[in-house]
């Protein structure tokens, strides 16, 4: 058992990667990852079963991309009945995490689920695909898994994958979709000019961060007060930030903020009082494309956000850069 664990362990990483771009929840990617080393431990237990298990890493991939799909498939059922705007659990970490030099956790497995960095954007677009084109999408596009085993997991042709394949690659693709190209370096500068501006509180300030079609998503799962829509526009989206991040610097001694990975693109992790008394905490995404911001997820779920690393007294508002 031992032996079938390092062996696994070594999967591990590339498992987790799959699973949660697939499902955009990193919870339901660790279940997903569990239950495929429980479908392997018992496959070797059963000779005809070991029999098929001609290549581990395919046979691990296969079986995980199975149960994300039946996940997928039963999550379209909940995600029609959640309240308002709905975002993926963020996978946060601290800038600098560790020995490595890209600001990346050190870890195997949270550097896999960051590679090429996944971004809040990428999993939110996922979320227009349906089940069987996200998973060709992410096997095919992302993780270079060959269109015949893609047809063995959802049950279908090799042409047919690769429809759905096409499919999902144009709406990812899509003239709507925000896009997201900035290197960390353009990403901390955006980043800086857009905190600077909403401390200032002048809207044409922000203007020229914001690109026209900017976009503000926020999910509070129904327990905080938030837009059930997508806010459009810059102006839009400029005045809603400034309500909403101008609020920070008018009570800046009661803020704790913090510069932190999101999903492997920058972003910011806060700390407050809600108006009732409550505690709130947020996490906020921005995609960056051309020196502006063309798209920010504000993420306030307190269920999405119950395993966030702890901000200390130093991290005050403004963020340090």
């Amino acid at each position: 058992m031992r032996d079938l664990a390092t062996e696994f362990e070594a999967e591990r990483g590339r498992l987790l990667a799959v699973a949660r771009r697939m499902l955009g929840s990193r919870s339901e990617a660790e279940d997903a990852v569990q239950e495929t080393w429980l479908r392997y431990a018992g496959a070797l237990a059963d000779p005809a079963a070991r029999a098929e298990i001609r290549e581990l890493s395919a046979w691990l991939t296969t079986t995980c991309a199975r149960i994300c799909l039946d996940v997928l498939r039963s999550a379209r059922v909940r995600r029609e009945a959640y309240p308002g705007q709905w975002l993926p659990e963020p996978v946060v970490s601290p800038l600098g995490a560790g020995p490595s030099t890209d600001g990346y956790a050190p870890d195997p497995a949270e550097r896999a689920v960051r590679t090429d960095q996944v971004g809040t954007a990428l999993l939110v677009v996922l979320e227009r695909l349906g089940p069987e084109q996200r998973v060709a999408f992410v096997l095919h596009d992302v993780f270079a898994v060959p269109f015949a085993r893609i047809a063995d997991v959802l049950g279908t042709t090799d042409v047919a994958a690769r429809q759905l394949a096409a499919r999902a690659r144009r709406a990812v693709t899509a003239p709507d979709v925000p896009r997201h190209t900035a290197d960390p370096g353009e990403q901390r500068r955006v980043l800086e000019a857009f905190v600077t501006a909403t401390e200032s509180g002048e809207l044409e300030q922000l203007l020229k961060v914001l690109a026209p079609d900017v976009v503000f998503v926020g999910d509070s799962g129904g327990h905080f007060p938030s837009a059930r829509r997508p806010v459009l526009g810059a102006d839009a989206v400029g005045r809603f930030a400034l309500g909403l991040f101008g609020q920070a610097g008018r009570y800046a001694s009661g803020v704790l903020a913090r510069l932190v990975l999101v999903d492997g693109v920058l972003g910011l992790q806060m700390e407050a009082v809600h108006s009732d008394g409550r505690p709130i905490r947020l996490v906020t995404a921005f995609a960056v494309d051309q020196g502006r911001i063309t798209a920010i997820y504000n993420q306030i779920n307190p269920e999405k956000l119950a395993d966030l690393p702890p901000l200390g007294a130093d991290d005050g508002w403004p963020p340090r850069w």
